[in-house]
């Protein structure tokens, strides 16, 4: 097995909210570009990045952006009828299977679960998570879904970077073991 890296990425509002009614309460430049650089960016050149996701969150992005570009983009659903509608996106019904079959795959570097709720729930106690990229809104949402307590075990706390938009502040924040 090859030694690609696990990280979660969400971003979530004062209480802890990720999204209402499958979408995100807020439209926020930076974080979207904070997003598109952790997952894209990639140290060797000839890899890129593997983003896995449950059905919803996929469905809930614009088709325009199906799949998410630049990565290699896994769905995770247990609807045997699923149909992503792209040939170039991986189906799957267990985070497991996603996570061994990417980690086995020469051409991934790193591996990031995007969401949504119940994902987010299944992989913060994954071993094979090597960290959490969290974005902090610091502002309060009507919000149905919220992203599950980091678990201790994710004690390195890194500040990325601080930004300000639209007169909200927001932290950008990553959680490694030591």
């Amino acid at each position: 097995m090859k030694d690609s890296k696990v990280y979660i990425i969400v971003a979530v509002e004062h209480n802890t909210g990720i999204g209402k009614n499958g979408k995100m309460p807020w439209d926020l430049k930076s974080d979207m570009k904070h997003f598109r650089e952790k997952t894209v960016s990639t140290i060797d050149s000839e890899k890129r990045n593997a983003v896995i996701m449950g059905s919803v969150t996929w469905e809930s992005l614009p088709e325009k952006f199906r799949p998410l570009p630049n990565r290699k983009n896994i769905v995770l659903t247990r609807n045997s009828e699923f149909d992503a509608k792209n040939d170039d996106v991986l189906v799957k019904n267990s985070l497991p299977e996603a996570i061994s079959d990417l980690k086995e795959d020469k051409d991934i570097e790193n591996i990031f679960i995007i969401g949504g709720a119940s994902i987010y729930r299944q992989s913060v106690d994954m071993p094979e998570v090597d960290g959490i990229y969290i974005t902090i809104i610091e502002n309060s949402y009507d919000c149905d879904t919220f992203f599950p307590q980091v678990p201790g075990r994710f004690n390195k706390e890194t500040l990325l970077k601080e930004e300000e938009e639209n007169g909200t502040k927001i932290k950008f924040y990553l959680y490694e073991k030591e």
